[in-house]
C-alpha cells in the first residue's frame, strides 16, 4: 500500500480501534488459481503483543480454507469510513480555483499467516466471543447460548476456524491532512451537512487529525 508521509498513521491502538469497530474484513489469500479474497468478521485479540491474533471462521464448503499455498503471507484490509470530498468545500477555491476532488479514507491492512482450526470447541468458543463484541451495544444483546445447543452444534460443524497472528500493520488515514486550515474547516463543515453515517465519521477523523488552530 502507498503511503505518503503525510497519511501514515503508525499507533498500533488507533489501527486497533479501527479493527474492532469494522470487523468486516477483506482476507485475501493465495490459492491454486491465483489471489483469493473473502469477505470475513474478525475478532481481535490484543495478544500475542504488540500486533496481537485474528480470529474467525468460514463455511466448510468454502475453499478458501483448503486451497492454501502452505507459509505464505496473507493481507487482511479493514475498511473504515470513506466520503467524496468535494472542491467546492474548498475556501482555496475562491481564491485561485486551483482544487479538485479527491476521496478521503482510513484502511488498515494486517499481515500474518492463516492457520486452519478444525475444532468445534475452539469454533464455539470464537462464536461467542465474537458475538458478544457485536452485540454489546444493544439493550438485550443475544448470545449463542440463547440458541437451542443441538442447533448451533448443527451450525458450528457446518464451519471452520481460522486464526491469524498478526506480524505487522500498515495503517493510511488519508483524511486531509495535505490541505491547509481553512480548506479542513471547509471539508468538516461540508460533510457534516451531507449527514450520511459515514461523512459524519470522516467529519470526525478530520477534525482529530487538522492542523487547524484551536
Amino acid at each position: 500500500m502507498y503511503v505518503p508521509q503525510h497519511f501514515d498513521e503508525p499507533r498500533v491502538e488507533v489501527m486497533h480501534e479501527l479493527m474492532r469497530e469494522r470487523p468486516l474484513a477483506t482476507v485475501v489469500t493465495m490459492s491454486s488459481q491465483g489471489l483469493n479474497a473473502n469477505h470475513i468478521p474478525l475478532y481481535l485479540s490484543t495478544e500475542p503483543a504488540p500486533f496481537g491474533t485474528l480470529r474467525g471462521h468460514v463455511a466448510r464448503a468454502n475453499p478458501m480454507w483448503r486451497d492454501l499455498q502452505a507459509g505464505l503471507e496473507t493481507l487482511v484490509i479493514f475498511h473504515g469510513p470513506d466520503a467524496y470530498i468535494s472542491p467546492s468545500w474548498y475556501a482555496t477555491k475562491q481564491e485561485s480555483g486551483k482544487v479538485v476532488p479527491t476521496w478521503n479514507y482510513a484502511v488498515v491492512h494486517a499481515y500474518g499467516t492463516l492457520q486452519v482450526i478444525d475444532d468445534a470447541s475452539w469454533v464455539r468458543s470464537q462464536l461467542e466471543v465474537l458475538t458478544a463484541h457485536n452485540e454489546r451495544r444493544f439493550t438485550e444483546p443475544w448470545a449463542v447460548s440463547d440458541a437451542p445447543r443441538d442447533f448451533t452444534e448443527k451450525l458450528i460443524a457446518a464451519v471452520i476456524g481460522v486464526e491469524i497472528v498478526i506480524s505487522s500493520l500498515s495503517g493510511k488515514w488519508k483524511v486531509s491532512q495535505n490541505q491547509p486550515p481553512q480548506n479542513q474547516a471547509g471539508v468538516i463543515d461540508g460533510l457534516d451537512k451531507v449527514q450520511c453515517p459515514d461523512s459524519v465519521s470522516m467529519a470526525s477523523l478530520v477534525k482529530a487529525n487538522a492542523n487547524m488552530p484551536t
